[in-house]
């Protein structure tokens, strides 16, 4: 069974709110072996919202229609579900009842706008669920075939979605497809390789899977959290998809374990942190292009405090001399870096030190183009350091530094 997801909303469109909803409801259709190929997002304008679900009802099974059950003028999705019904909207009492119920046990009065919300398509039924004051609507439409669709309308909040779309909403249609097979993935988090140089080392993994057809691999770049490597399988059930994922995670561990650093939901800062706890090493963190940025990565993680010990933000030139005793001269060079790491190591107390210094733009400094940025590690042992050239605006560099050193800390740990 095909199901189609449609986001309503000009917020969406404007990035005023981030759709999160339709992610989520996309990982739990994949969870519950229903094939989704279309998510769509459209603004609250009557043509393209008649256009979008038109085209959704012709090439899917089911559609599911998230957002514009409000009460105001602008929440139009019940009036397009009429007419794509070809029925009109009617009144239903009882759903009334339950909307001013809602507010009296709020101890608020209701507005009469509400009561639009107790409009309905004839021949729609409402989900059982209705934790707000939108009740979700189940509608059987006829497509331009001539054949039966279902077209659910939910809540664009999203508990109220996600209570609707787990009590009734997939049960049924996981039901209605007769299919009791499971989908699910696993994610490979990376990070040293660009995504054409992983794609030249696995071109032969992927083209016996694409002739297999399952399992399948997807390329996700996700900036500062590093490039993934989706593992999607389907099999008839939990314990027969996991076996799949785990045996193609063992095939490819040997050609990509060079730059792999965690799985699923790992992030650097997570396994820099339990690396450094495994180990029984402490952590201290001189900055400058970063800005406090990677302390920050750091301190997010739960339990970092176990290890790590503390940061110093040596923007300025003056700082790395007096603070962190760092040779008067020129600040974005190797030399300085290590410096830097070696005196945050030991004014703080730490085993290890590291260090950022660059040039993050948008100009030159020292004569260093932007993107120039140079990080440390030091230890007891001796100090590790190197320059990076890295791409995009201030931010990126920015980023793309705090991870980069982080990840360098890491290989240094494990050896």
């Amino acid at each position: 069974m095909n199901v189609e997801v449609v986001a309503i909303g000009t917020e969406l469109l404007l990035g005023q709110i981030v759709d999160t909803n339709s992610s989520w409801i996309g990982q739990e259709l994949a969870a519950a072996g229903l094939n989704s190929h279309y998510q769509t997002k459209v603004g609250d304008n009557p043509d393209r919202i008649r256009s979008v679900l038109r085209q959704a009802l012709e090439r899917s099974d089911a559609v599911i229609c998230c957002g514009g059950l409000g009460p105001t003028q602008d929440d139009i999705t019940r009036d397009m579900i009429a007419e794509m019904m070809g029925v009109e909207l009617e009144f239903q009492a009882d759903i009334a009842d339950r909307i001013r119920a809602m507010f009296e046990t709020r101890g608020r009065e209701m507005p009469e706008i509400n009561l639009r919300q107790a409009m309905l398509p004839v021949g729609a039924t409402t989900i059982a669920e209705q934790p707000g004051t939108a009740p979700g609507l189940r509608c059987p439409v006829r497509a331009a075939d001539g054949s039966e669709r279902l077209l659910y309308a939910v809540p664009g909040v999203p508990y109220e979605m996600k209570e609707m779309m787990t009590g009734s909403v997939i049960p049924e249609l996981r039901r209605l497809s007769g299919d009791e097979s499971v989908i699910k993935s696993r994610v490979i988090r990376t990070w040293g390789a660009s995504e054409s140089g992983l794609a030249e080392i696995l071109a032969d993994r992927i083209d016996d899977l694409d002739a297999a057809g399952n399992p399948t691999l997807a390329f996700l770049a996700s900036g500062v959290e590093g490039l993934k490597v989706r593992i999607t399988a389907k099999a008839a059930d939990e314990a027969a998809v996991v076996a799949m994922l785990d045996a193609e995670l063992q095939n490819l561990e040997p050609l990509i374990g060079h730059v792999i650093f965690g799985f699923d939901d790992d992030n650097m800062e997570a396994v820099v942190i339990k690396t450094l706890a495994e180990a029984n090493l402490t952590l201290a963190v001189a900055e400058s292009v970063t800005g406090g940025y990677v302390a920050g990565r750091l301190c997010a993680v739960p339990g970092a405090s176990k290890v790590f010990r503390g940061g110093v933000v040596a923007y300025h030139p003056e700082v790395k001399f007096d603070v962190l005793d760092v040779p008067e001269g020129p600040v974005v060079t190797e030399e300085a870096a290590g410096a830097m790491a070696e005196g945050v190591r030991v004014k703080l107390g730490a085993d290890i030190g590291i260090a950022t210094t660059g040039v993050a733009g948008p100009e030159e400094s020292e004569g260093k183009k932007v993107g120039t940025v140079c990080v440390a590690v030091a230890r007891r042992e001796g100090v590790r350091t190197t320059t990076l050239t890295l791409p995009g605006d201030r931010e990126r560099i920015r980023q793309y530094s705090a991870i980069s050193l982080l990840d360098m800390l890491r290989r240094e740990i494990v050896g």
